[in-house]
């Protein structure tokens, strides 16, 4: 049956509703000014590919600074309304017709998140997301900037889908992909910031990270893209330098977790695929995951230790 899948996916056939997507990946600089213009320019390129929703990675205004804490990171940070980001990339958004999830470090008074504006394609700003699963480790010690989110998960009616995203450590926790596919998302978005690990550089989590998420878009039927960023930053912390190498591999999966598209380790990348969404609804539906399931023997799952 996987294989009538794939061949029905892949044919296309009918009018359907068609959307492509993009997931572009970058190096950054610690210019905001310069990530910014990077952004616009590969969503630009992503247009011309014809993409209609964009994705770019996680907190792109900057070096990924979470690998330090250090009190003057803060000032990074910066309201939601009024963000000069958000309203360029709104603006871009109606120049092009596209949709553009859009990473920020948001300060909220005196709370801060790592959020997402979700920008639709006339310009219009269509809600926040902050991410829900906040890490602390070696190098990603995000705990001592980011309070845990507050708006829990959701689908957004954007133009051209409804679509769900989630933020990097987030990708790892398939309660999050279910609950933004039964609010209606047709497809997922995960910006990332990943790589090395600082503590031990044996450790290479690029094809754990990949098929955690590529299992979400087959447990789900939904295509799923997610943009990495690219390139070594090494920033000045508390202990001396601390470095990470991210490791790129932005890809698209299809609805049966297929790659479909997949970026390298080390170079500037636009991905575009495009899916015919009524299609592969139709095979979600026809499937049985969503009518077989039992919420009613799920209750264990909202203990942290696995006791009713």
């Amino acid at each position: 049956m996987e294989r009538a899948v794939r061949a029905s996916v892949a044919a296309g056939g009918g009018a359907g509703r068609k959307v492509a997507v993009a997931a572009v990946q970058f190096a950054c600089t610690d210019v905001e000014a310069e990530n910014v213009d990077t952004a616009e320019r590969l969503i630009r390129e992503a247009h011309k590919k014809g993409a209609k929703i964009v994705l770019v990675q996680e907190l792109f205004e900057g070096h990924y600074f979470c690998q330090a804490q250090r009190l003057d990171f803060f000032q990074r940070a910066k309201p939601y309304k009024g963000n000069p980001t958000i309203i360029r990339m709104q603006q871009l958004a109606k120049e092009l017709e596209v949709v553009i999830p859009v990473s920020f470090f948001e300060e909220a008074n005196n709370a801060h998140y790592n959020s997402v504006a979700i920008i639709d394609a006339d310009g219009t700003d269509l809600g926040l997301y902050r991410k829900s699963h906040i890490p602390d480790g070696p190098g990603y010690q995000e705990k001592f900037y980011f309070n845990p989110g507050d708006t829990g998960f959701k689908a957004f009616k954007t133009k051209y889908a409804t679509i769900g995203v989630g933020i990097c450590w987030d990708q790892w926790f398939p309660e999050c992909a279910r609950a933004m596919a039964l609010q209606g998302a047709e497809i997922l978005f995960y910006p990332t910031a990943i790589g090395s690990e600082p503590q031990d550089g044996n450790l290479d989590s690029r094809e754990h990270w990949k098929r955690v998420m590529q299992g979400h878009a087959g447990a789900n039927l939904v295509p799923l893209v997610a943009s990495n960023r690219i390139g070594r930053e090494t920033v000045e912390t508390e202990h001396g330098k601390s470095s990470i190498t991210f490791y790129g591999n932005s890809f698209i999966a299809g609805p049966t977790g297929e790659i479909v598209k997949l970026a390298n380790d080390k170079d500037e990348e636009v991905l575009v695929a495009e899916f015919d969404l009524d299609e592969i609804k139709a095979i979600r539906h026809g499937w049985g995951i969503f009518r077989d399931r039992r919420p009613d023997l799920y209750k264990v799952l909202l203990t942290l230790d696995g006791e009713k």
